[in-house]
């Protein structure tokens, strides 16, 4: 089964779990997500891969329409019961693919994208179609989990979320991104990098995670070496596994 398969099959069986994950509907991301869309006086945005919704609900308000995308048909069915129940009016649902998307040169003034581009295999192709799509002046923002800096950690916790979740494609460093954004042509604006914990139980939870799977990430993980531990803030107690962290990026390009 190739990613995007993958992607399919483990969101379409949890879509509901994302709905009220407190990783995904609330965080200061959203609140700053806010702050940058309502200066941008945007008519037309895109959500790409929008999970449960909740980015296309901080942008709706300060957009004529939002359209809203996801490759999983039952996880854009639950945005959709989402956007409604919230009251939103001005919403088009589009399922499609974020590295070949449905859509006109320069239709849109906004793109977006939170939480989702690690399970992108190409994301060299997906930040080529956003750049397609946007207007001249238009600005694109990124929202995702990236890996550390340093190769050997990097590779550790793109191991760790592979095994919890197959459809994890890459986390991406904050180096790589730029890069590509760049060289696609965007001028990078705004960044900001925080920490992003993650409880155990609950992320292993939202995708299902079996019981021996689930044991063995725990046992793994307890067993690091000490600087690798400290590296992911693994905390613990009583020999349980309560919670690691890992970095969130926020990037704001404009196309110009």
């Amino acid at each position: 089964m190739d990613t995007k398969e993958q992607v399919k099959a483990q969101f379409g069986a949890n879509a509901s779990h994302y709905v009220d994950s407190p990783n995904h509907a609330s965080g200061q991301d959203l609140k700053t997500l806010i702050e940058w869309a309502q200066w941008e006086n945007a008519e037309q945005a895109l959500d790409i891969a929008t999970g449960a919704g909740h980015c296309t609900l901080a942008i709706a308000p300060f957009v004529s329409e939002v359209t809203t995308l996801d490759i999983t048909t039952e996880m854009l069915q639950e945005a959709e019961a989402f956007l409604t129940g919230k009251g939103c009016t001005n919403i088009k649902y589009v399922v499609g693919d974020a590295e070949n998307l449905p859509f006109a040169q320069e239709q849109f003034d906004m793109v977006s994208c939170r939480i989702a581009a690690h399970h992108f295999p190409d994301p060299d192709r997906f930040v080529e179609e956003a750049w397609r799509v946007l207007k001249s002046g238009g600005v694109f923002i990124l929202m995702d989990n990236i890996a550390p800096e340093l190769d050997r950690i990097d590779t550790l916790y793109n191991d760790i979320e592979q095994r919890r979740d197959p459809s994890h494609f890459r986390a991406w460093k904050k180096t790589e991104w730029i890069r590509r954004i760049e060289l696609t042509g965007f001028r990078v604006e705004q960044l900001i990098q925080t920490g992003k914990p993650f409880e155990f139980a609950s992320w292993c939870a939202r995708m299902n995670v079996s019981e021996q799977v689930k044991q063995e990430l725990e046992s793994d993980m307890l067993n690091l070496p000490e600087a690798d531990q400290q590296q992911l803030k693994v905390r613990s107690e009583n020999g349980k596994l309560l919670s690691f962290e890992g970095s969130y990026m926020m990037l704001k390009a404009r196309k110009a």
